[in-house]
């Protein structure tokens, strides 16, 4: 938590004789351990020591270029990670003269934004992952916080598997999607999913988060659970991806055919986090 935010509540506790900044212990749950975070209390590029980056035309036909470590596009200020989504043009490093895949054919991208992940720094099996976040508003933004499968022994996507915690279409304003996706022992993939609508998605923060053990996943919205999934769903011969670890990933994705066109009028547009956390069950719980 950032030194001045920790001031500011200080002040409103009338009666307090002293005050520890503690880094955990706002962040106590009963019942469970803290085993990372990233509390976003320093201000610059993001600490590398926990994240990486995605860098081009990554997925889903969409329409911005991620950029590596870009302060227009990515920074940490104020207490706050900022994601931010914008419209310029930016020279594409994977264009191919007379190509027809959508990610090589443009020598230019339109637009940018920022991508980043602990793959290879930080993984974890079962628990629960918090993430506090404002969300950006407008037609065409996509801002996505969720986590992949690390082990790759039966392939990549989506043997690995895929926990969507939180993703926001800008032409749906009230609702959030949770979804789960796995491949099948034959061959494609299915998903498990639900929605749930709230408002003033992009006025206040809200804590997204999935709660996870060896039977189902949880998806959660503040202190509602609004999607259950049983892990044995998702099995596929000998293996079954939601009991093998995942890395997380916070994106902000602008077009594509689920999200719709962008509106440009709308841009810059910016996902806030105000910090992640990962906790697993004490043994006495």
């Amino acid at each position: 938590m950032p030194v001045n935010k920790i001031m500011i509540a200080a002040s409103m506790i009338a009666g307090l004789c002293s005050f520890t900044c503690q880094p955990a212990a706002a962040q106590k749950k009963k019942g469970w351990k803290l085993i990372w975070q990233e509390e976003f209390n320093y201000t610059g590029l993001p600490d590398t020591s926990k994240w990486s980056y995605e860098v081009g035309h990554v997925r889903n036909r969409e329409q911005q270029y991620y950029t590596n470590a870009r302060p227009e596009n990515i920074q940490v200020a104020d207490g706050l990670l900022h994601i931010k989504g914008r419209k310029e043009d930016w020279p594409n490093a994977a264009y191919n003269p007379g190509s027809r895949e959508w990610n090589r054919k443009d020598s230019l991208a339109r637009y940018t934004s920022a991508s980043i992940n602990t793959n290879k720094k930080f993984a974890f099996t079962y628990g629960r992952i918090e993430v506090r976040a404002k969300l950006p508003a407008g037609g065409g933004m996509w801002p996505a916080i969720w986590m992949l499968g690390a082990d790759h022994s039966h392939g990549g996507w989506p043997m690995a598997g895929e926990i969507d915690i939180m993703e926001f279409i800008g032409n749906e304003p009230s609702n959030i999607y949770g979804t789960i996706h796995w491949g099948k022992a034959g061959g494609g993939h299915t998903s498990s999913g639900s929605k749930i609508s709230a408002p003033s998605l992009h006025d206040d923060f809200h804590v997204y988060a999935v709660e996870w053990n060896r039977d189902e996943l949880s998806v959660w919205f503040d202190d509602s659970v609004y999607h259950r999934f049983p892990l044995a769903k998702a099995q596929a011969g000998d293996f079954n991806a939601f009991r093998h670890p995942f890395y997380i990933l916070l994106n902000l994705a602008m077009g594509a055919d689920w999200p719709g066109p962008i509106d440009d009028s709308v841009l810059p547009q910016e996902l806030l986090v105000d910090w992640v956390r990962v906790y697993q069950p004490k043994k006495n719980r």
